[in-house]
């Protein structure tokens, strides 16, 4: 397919496209050059602080001469696709509040990859004489040791038995041919990993730096050992993925990612990676600590970098929790009714979550807590509220927190447990205690609720909006 036909469906910039003439004002293009050396994260993170988390475009980005690890690639870069839960529910084609079960029955809905013949990402292929930093890698913070990756799915096959995966890795330039990533212990692709290294051999995998956002959120799901995410971003597209075959191991990629870097994570060789800004709002090292030596590079004519922002941003967040949040949601509903809503707050990074329920009988709330706890092995705190509680709002369970609860009779707590090796509150061998906080007003609560009359509201919305016109 050439660059001027129409693009496809799966195509991320048909999306981008289509998202600008339908919702321009959720998009933000910074027409003047900017480094890639933290201005993109700075200026995301100013406008976070203005409460405003647009879809951003930089067709000037120069590269980063003053930043460690200097690349001198140069490229349009497209940033925070997810930061906004709004735009996520556009990409499902439902509301904010229809994400959940729009994404579970989506991802339910397996469906294999379709091979094409070719597509955009084999424009150019180089296989000789590679230099990473011909690539337009960012430099995220000032205390990245040096430029990253931070949208880089990782995807490989078992190596006997053939089942793929795919998942989100951070990967750190490390020389010219060269990536130092960091492969999750507790992982699928480690499992990957142990079993090459078990047979003497490196892991053939495939790097996809840029594709559709439906493709990224596949990356992120969690699934069972054997069944591929590829299948999910089928079911989420409610089309086959359409992937080319790699030239080198034959890994089967999307036919219109933006770049795909292609080689071995040699099971012998361990390099230094890290610190990088991580979800917790704290730059961290990893442990893992693996090579990825780059083989193949390719990549679309004037291809596009894809880049998720860094640390404890909306986008961030969002990527990596709303599959876990639409999974806990219907775990939880299905063994709980009473419960209403659960939500992650960005407060709280992936460790808290709320829970508001219509309580059946007294304990639920505890009960519920607990089964949350229990199924999700980043949760450190669970507040559980009544169903008249905006848990989309923190001030409001807060509010809900400080009227309802007591201490003495009101909290849960649960030590030594598997945590995220990202907490940098936990032990050093990675363990956690956990808590529930149950604010709800119990049946022995005595307390009426202050509230407007449906009269007056009404009439206040006309007088406001009537000021608002003049």
């Amino acid at each position: 397919m050439s660059d001027s036909a129409q693009p496809a469906a799966q195509d991320l910039r048909r999306f981008l496209a289509d998202y600008r003439a339908a919702y321009p004002d959720d998009v933000l293009e910074v027409g003047e050059p900017v480094s890639a050396d933290q201005e993109i994260t700075a200026i995301a993170s100013a406008l976070a602080e203005q409460g405003r988390h647009p879809l951003l475009l930089f067709p000037q980005v120069r590269p980063a001469d003053g930043a460690a690890g200097v690349v001198r690639g140069s490229a349009s870069t497209v940033t925070n696709l997810f930061g906004s839960r709004q735009r996520i529910g556009r990409m499902l084609g439902v509301d904010a509040a229809g994400i959940h079960a729009e994404y579970q029955r989506r991802a339910r809905d397996l469906r294999a990859p379709q091979e094409l013949a070719s597509g955009p990402i084999l424009d150019l292929v180089q296989q000789h004489n590679i230099d990473l930093h011909s690539l337009p890698l960012l430099h995220h913070f000032a205390t990245d040791r040096a430029p990253y990756i931070t949208n880089g799915v990782i995807i490989a096959e078992h190596p006997q038995q053939g089942y793929g995966n795919m998942s989100f890795h951070r990967a750190m330039l490390h020389g010219k041919d060269a990536l130092a990533t960091s492969l999750h212990s507790r992982g699928h692709l480690w499992r990957l990993f142990q079993a090459a290294q078990e047979l003497g051999r490196p892991l053939a995998a495939a790097m996809v730096i840029g594709a559709h956002p439906l493709f990224m959120l596949a990356g992120a799901a969690r699934l069972p050992l054997g069944m591929d995410e590829r299948h999910v971003a089928g079911g989420l597209f409610g089309a086959a993925l359409e992937v080319v075959r790699t030239p080198r191991h034959g890994i089967a990629v999307p036919a219109y990612a933006e770049y795909v870097l292609e080689g071995e994570i040699d099971p012998t060789e361990k390099v230094d990676e890290g610190p990088f800004g991580e979800f917790t709002g704290y730059s961290s090292n990893r442990s893992t600590n693996n090579l990825f030596r780059v083989q193949s590079i390719l990549r679309r004519r004037d291809a596009m970098l894809v880049d998720v922002l860094g640390g404890n941003s909306a986008e961030h967040l969002n990527l990596g929790r709303v599959p876990r949040e639409s999974e806990m949601v219907e775990k939880l509903k299905e063994r709980f009714p009473s419960v209403t809503a659960v939500h992650y707050p960005s407060s709280g990074t992936h460790f808290h979550a709320y829970v508001a329920l219509r309580q059946a009988r007294p304990g639920e709330a505890r009960q519920i807590m607990l089964g949350l706890l229990g199924w999700d092995p980043y949760l450190k705190t669970v507040i559980a509220v009544d169903e008249d509680v905006n848990i989309m709002r923190d001030e409001d369970v807060l509010w809900a927190l400080a009227t309802h609860f007591q201490p003495h009779r009101d909290v849960v707590i649960m030590d030594g447990l598997p945590g995220s090796a990202l907490d940098p509150s936990a032990s050093g061998i990675g363990t956690t205690s956990r808590m529930g906080l149950d604010a709800t007003r119990g049946p022995d609560f005595d307390g009426l609720r202050a509230r407007l009359s449906d009269q007056a509201m009404t009439r206040a919305q006309e007088i406001l909006g009537r000021l608002q016109r003049q």
